[in-house]
C-alpha cells in the first residue's frame, strides 16, 4: 500500500443543490453578481416562527429532472425510490448525480471496486404530518392522546417504509446503489460539521490506496419546522426588525459586521468528487483543486459549553499540519460566517490565533452571507465555491459586510479580488465540533 504523501488528490466533479440554483454555473454567477438567495417566509409561517427569513432551493422539487440528465434505467430506478426519500435524502441525491455528470465519470473510466462514498447529513426529523392519521386514531373526543393504543391502531396508520425516508445513512446507500459503488462506504451525522469531515474521510481513505474515486458530500436544511424550534433554542436567528426599521431580505445575513442580525435558516446539499491524481490525468478529467490537507476537532469546557474557538483553531493547525504547510501560505479563508455575535465572535478569535502572528491580514470571505445556514450542506457547498474561486482565479465579496466590529478583527473581503492560491473552508456546530479542508490550485 502507498504511503499517503504518495497520493495526490484532487476534486474534479461537482454537484449542488442550493438557494442559489442547482449547477456550478448558477452558483457562482449568483457569487459573482453579488445575488441573495434569502427571501421572507409567507406571512402564515412567519408568524410561527421566531425569524421571517428562509433560503429556500426553490428551484428544487423533487421531480426526476431536477437530478440532472440521467440514463434510462438509472432514472427509471431514482423516479421509484424517490418515494422513500424525505427532502434531504433527494436533494443529496440529486447534487451526487450532478457531481458525477459535471466529473464525465463513465462506467467505463472508473472500477466499481475502487469508488466509494462518504456522506454527510444533520439528524433527519420525520415531518409532523407523517404522524397525522396515526396520532389522531389514538385521540379520544376530548383530544387526550393514549399512548397504548399506538401499536394496534397510530402505527398501522402510517407508511410502511415511512423509516427510510428519514435514516442518516440513506443517502450514502442510495447514491452507491444507483450508480453500483461497491467501494468504502460510510455515513456522519455531524450537522454543519459533517461535509468537510466527509471530505477529509473521503481524502484518507484514497491516500490509504482503498479506492481511486470517492464520492463526497452532504445534505441539511434547518427549514424543517422541528428543525427551526431547535435552531430558535440554539442560535441567534436573524431578525425582522433593527433599529426601527424592516430588515429587507436581502440584507438579512451579514457575517463578522458590526450589526449583524443572527443566522438565516436554509436548506440545501453539495457533493465533490475526489480522485487519485494519476487516474484523473488518465481520463482528461478537469481538475477544479488539489485537496492537501484535512483537520478536524472538538472542544467544550467541563459545563460542556461549546469552546468553538478552540476547536476550529485546533482544525486550521490539523489541516496545516497535514498538508506540511504555515498559515503564511493560505490565499484566504472560507469562513464558516454564521452571522451571529457569539460564533462570529469565536472564529474571529480562531483566526487570529492561527494567522495572526503570521499572517493577521489573510483574506476572509463568507458565503453564508448569500444564503444562510444550510445545516449540513453548508460546509461542502462553501468548498464547492472555494473551489470554483480557486479554478476561475476570482475571490467573490462578503455580502452586507458594511462596519467592521472591534470583536471580529477579520479582513473581510468586500469586493472581488483574487483568491491567491489555497484556501481553508472552516465548519462549525453549536456544539463545538469543528471541521477544516486545505484546498490549494492544482498545478
Amino acid at each position: 500500500m502507498s504511503s499517503p504523501s504518495s497520493r495526490r488528490v484532487v476534486l474534479t466533479g461537482v454537484g449542488l443543490i442550493s438557494p442559489l440554483g442547482n449547477s456550478r454555473q448558477e452558483l457562482w454567477d449568483a457569487l459573482l453578481a453579488g445575488r441573495t438567495g434569502i427571501s421572507r417566509f409567507e406571512p402564515a409561517q412567519a408568524a410561527a416562527l421566531p425569524s421571517p427569513f428562509v433560503a429556500r432551493a426553490a428551484g428544487f422539487t423533487g421531480e426526476i429532472d431536477n437530478f440532472g440528465t440521467l440514463e434510462g434505467d438509472k432514472k427509471k430506478a431514482i423516479r421509484k425510490g424517490l418515494k422513500v426519500m424525505c427532502r434531504e435524502c433527494q436533494m443529496g441525491v440529486a447534487a451526487a448525480e450532478r457531481a458525477l455528470q459535471d466529473s464525465q465519470l463513465t462506467l467505463a473510466t472508473r472500477d466499481p471496486e475502487r469508488t466509494g462514498v462518504v456522506f454527510g447529513t444533520d439528524y433527519m426529523l420525520s415531518e409532523p404530518e407523517e404522524f397525522g392519521s396515526g396520532i389522531q386514531a389514538c385521540t379520544d373526543e376530548e383530544k387526550k392522546f393514549h399512548f397504548e393504543q399506538w401499536a394496534q391502531q397510530g402505527m398501522t396508520k402510517m407508511t410502511p417504509l415511512w423509516l427510510l425516508k428519514y435514516l442518516p445513512n440513506m443517502p450514502a446507500s442510495h447514491i452507491a446503489i444507483y450508480n453500483d459503488l461497491r467501494g468504502p462506504n460510510n455515513s456522519l451525522t455531524l450537522r454543519e460539521a459533517a461535509g468537510n469531515n466527509a471530505v477529509g474521510e473521503a481524502l484518507r481513505v484514497i491516500q490509504r490506496d482503498h479506492a481511486d474515486i470517492m464520492i463526497a458530500g452532504a445534505t441539511g436544511t434547518r427549514i424543517h419546522t422541528m428543525k427551526a424550534v431547535h435552531s430558535a433554542l440554539q442560535e441567534e436567528l436573524a431578525v425582522g426588525e433593527y433599529q426601527g426599521h424592516e430588515v429587507p431580505a436581502d440584507e438579512a445575513s451579514r457575517p463578522f459586521d458590526l450589526d449583524r442580525l443572527g443566522m438565516v435558516l436554509g436548506e440545501g446539499a453539495g457533493v465533490v468528487i475526489l480522485e487519485e491524481l494519476s487516474h484523473a490525468l488518465a481520463r482528461g478529467a478537469t481538475i477544479y483543486a488539489e485537496v492537501v490537507g484535512y483537520g478536524s476537532s472538538t472542544a467544550a469546557d467541563k459545563n460542556r459549553v461549546a469552546l468553538r474557538d478552540l476547536s476550529l483553531a485546533n482544525a486550521m493547525r490539523a489541516a496545516l499540519r497535514d498538508a506540511e504547510a504555515t498559515p503564511i501560505s493560505v490565499g484566504h479563508i472560507q469562513a464558516h460566517g454564521l452571522a451571529t455575535h457569539s460564533c462570529d465572535e469565536a472564529e474571529a478569535r480562531a483566526l487570529r490565533d492561527v494567522f495572526g502572528g503570521m499572517k493577521p491580514d489573510v483574506p476572509v470571505t463568507a458565503a453564508k452571507s448569500y444564503f444562510g445556514n444550510l445545516g449540513a450542506g453548508s460546509g461542502i457547498v462553501e468548498l464547492i465555491a472555494g473551489a470554483l474561486s480557486l479554478h476561475e482565479d476570482k475571490l467573490f465579496p462578503t455580502r452586507n459586510y458594511k462596519t467592521p466590529d472591534p470583536a471580529c478583527q477579520v479582513n473581510v473581503v468586500r469586493e472581488t479580488t483574487t483568491p491567491g492560491a489555497s484556501l481553508l473552508n472552516l465548519s462549525v456546530t453549536p456544539q463545538g465540533q469543528a471541521s477544516c479542508i486545505f484546498l490549494k490550485k492544482y498545478a
